[in-house]
């Protein structure tokens, strides 16, 4: 079976909450889109906070750290540093026993180290990694000092988690004092993690690839995952289908492929570069033809668009990015530069992105906008 590009990309906006009604809680949002990508960058709003807004212009930035402490989310990685619901926490266990096991370690912690910080913390009650001096400098971003590595590696292998931020700063705790009483925490069989692998997906995206469902997956998953599918299909519980020009298959399951109507008017979405959207780069290219890179990691003479340019969607399309800052202090919101797609879009989108840019000035705590 064949679907047409224009409907699968609505299909996926649909699953993306980026179609009217957008008035979901935070909590239902974190739900459907399965995490959201924790990022340090500040120029807006960090990505965590956009991301949200994005879905439901009422958020506050007090909510992540309310709903933390509620229990109701954690953090871990997902294909980033993410907030995941609670829910989802047993299907971490594989990654962990990785972990555990020496087999996904990207450095070496002190063993010494670490039996010292975990018994610390044990005997003392939650802690940042602050409140262990160390006397060494940092030369870079990943130069942690040894108590540093040695909490995020019992972070990654799960024995300890963070029970709240504190100024952005991770505060760890023993995990069996995070975790609800309650939850259900067995690690689970193959087929439910390859099962939820394919739900998780199938929900945030609307329809995927095995590959994509299977990222940054070992190859045993991802020969589990492409079995599981072809189950999935033989039951009637997934269809297989085709996009014109795409190898695929693509999965997706049989009521969602009767949905996927377009999204009402021209309604305007400045996203995050780490936007759940926007963050797999072929995928955002091939369904909307948009080519996107972010270039905070690019030296200054070769960029394009600006250190850290917004994708702007406007209805089923990516119009252009914007290159912006929020100068906080000064309440200033300051638009350096807007990049049209074509130039026939700027004088028909003028007003309606105005109001948004507006919008997302007030966001970022700043009553003032500032063209150059």
């Amino acid at each position: 079976m064949e679907i047409a590009l224009q409907h699968a990309r609505h299909i996926i906006l649909q699953a993306q909450k980026l179609t009217a009604p957008m008035n979901p809680s935070t909590l239902q949002v974190i739900r459907d889109l399965g995490h959201i990508q924790i990022d340090t960058i500040s120029v807006v709003q960090r990505a965590h906070h956009h991301t949200l807004w994005s879905r439901n212009p009422d958020y506050k930035l007090s909510e992540l750290g309310e709903l933390q402490t509620q229990r109701k989310i954690f953090e871990y990685w997902s294909h980033a540093a993410s907030y995941l619901p609670m829910e989802s926490y047993r299907f971490c266990l594989p990654r962990m026993h990785l972990y555990q096991t020496g087999k996904n370690h990207w450095f070496v912690a002190d063993k010494k180290i670490k039996k010292y910080v975990l018994d610390k913390i044990t005997a003392e009650g939650p802690k940042k990694a602050s409140d262990f001096k160390s006397p060494r400098k940092k030369t870079g971003w990943f130069d942690w000092a040894p108590s540093k590595k040695a909490l995020e590696l019992l972070f990654m292998e799960g024995t300890l988690m963070a029970t709240r931020r504190e100024g952005f700063h991770k505060v760890y705790d023993l995990r069996e004092r995070v975790l609800p009483a309650e939850l259900n925490t067995s690690f689970p069989t193959e087929k439910e993690y390859a099962e939820f692998l394919i739900s998780e997906q199938l929900k945030n995206q609307g329809l995927a690839l095995s590959d994509e469902i299977a990222y940054q997956r070992g190859a045993r998953v991802k020969a589990l995952v492409r079995q599981t599918l072809e189950e999935m299909v033989e039951d009637k519980r997934l269809i297989s289908v085709k996009i014109k020009n795409q190898k695929g298959p693509y999965y997706i399951r049989p009521q969602v492929l009767e949905t996927g109507l377009k999204p009402s008017g021209m309604a305007i979405h400045i996203l995050s570069p780490f936007d759940n959207l926007v963050i797999q780069r072929k995928r955002l290219e091939f369904f909307f033809d948009f080519n996107y890179q972010v270039e905070c990691y690019v030296p200054a003479p070769k960029r394009k668009f600006g250190y850290f340019c917004l994708p702007i969607l406007a209805g089923d399309k990516f119009i252009g990015r914007m290159d912006a800052k929020a100068d906080r202090k000064n309440g200033i919101f300051q638009v350096k530069k807007i990049f049209f797609e074509t130039p026939k879009l700027q004088k028909k989108i003028s007003r309606p992105l105005q109001k948004k840019i507006e919008e997302f000035a007030q966001f970022n705590e700043c009553p003032k906008l500032e063209f150059f």
